[in-house]
């Protein structure tokens, strides 16, 4: 296939400095890249990609609040459907999605050769698509993503050794000092992690964060209730009762509307 008639728009997505620095550097050697914005957080990059309407996005998968698949998820549903090539630092759940897909993935800490060899094979298919083929394939990744979420087992460590709890058994998580502790039917699994990271390991459409220390399974709630100033109670079918923060008062006002 022919070089393009002219160099494709690029947008760099991605929470480290460096890391974009680094992919800035790696594609300005490329001869039909042309850099139009870049972005830290998944809020910035759906405004930066709805403004910019780049052909090609290097999206990073793991960000605080969106990732990349909210992000993908977000400029799909509003009919902006560049060519993406992910970056990714170990999301086991999305390396095996890909695994069926025509799109395409780099692995952190990414080397140069890989990244040119992405963006060439991202360039080569631009002409290749249309909208409504980019839609299918990104519709079926985030299903797939979804599905795998759901059926990971998050590794706890205990007297015995380690087990594998399935996510879809966590009726909430809970952040106590620098530990996170989650809590199933058979009790409590304690771990040192932060609830950023536990928070990017359970699937959103499962899970909701309602406060900067709990997140819930929506399965488990069994009432809402309201209580002063858009605070609520959240009552588990469990008995247990989680208080909302006022931050995460829209995600939970969302779920009394889906009642």
């Amino acid at each position: 296939m022919s070089a393009p008639a002219r160099a494709a728009r690029t947008v760099i997505v991605d929470d480290e400095p460096l890391a974009r620095r680094r992919i800035r550097t790696i594609l300005a050697k490329h001869p039909d890249v042309e850099i139009v914005g870049e972005a830290s957080n998944g809020t910035t990059a759906v405004a930066t990609i709805m403004e910019q309407r780049p052909a090609l996005v290097l999206l990073d998968i793991q960000m605080p609040g969106q990732d990349g698949f909210d992000v993908l998820r977000t400029i799909t549903a509003a009919g902006v459907q560049p060519l993406v090539v992910f970056i990714t630092a170990h999301d086991e759940h999305a390396i095996r999605a890909f695994d069926v897909q025509a799109l395409d993935y780099v692995l952190k800490p990414v080397t140069e050769e890989r990244v040119l060899t992405a963006v060439s094979r991202a360039i080569a298919r631009l002409g290749e698509h249309r909208r409504a083929d980019l839609s299918e394939e990104f519709t079926a990744l985030l299903d797939r993503v979804e599905r795998s979420r759901r059926e990971a087992r998050i590794p706890v460590r205990g007297e015995r050794g380690v087990k594998l709890v399935p996510v879809s058994e966590i009726h909430w998580i809970e952040a106590e000092a620098d530990l996170v502790k989650r809590h199933t039917a058979r009790g409590a699994h304690v771990l040192r992690t932060t609830m950023t990271d536990v928070e990017r390991q359970v699937p959103r459409t499962q899970f909701v964060r309602v406060h900067r220390g709990a997140i819930v399974n929506i399965g488990c709630i069994q009432e809402i209730q309201p209580l002063f100033k858009g605070d609520y109670v959240i009552v588990l079918k469990s008995g247990a009762q989680v208080r909302s923060g006022r931050t995460y008062r829209a995600g939970v006002q969302a779920l009394m509307r889906k009642e």
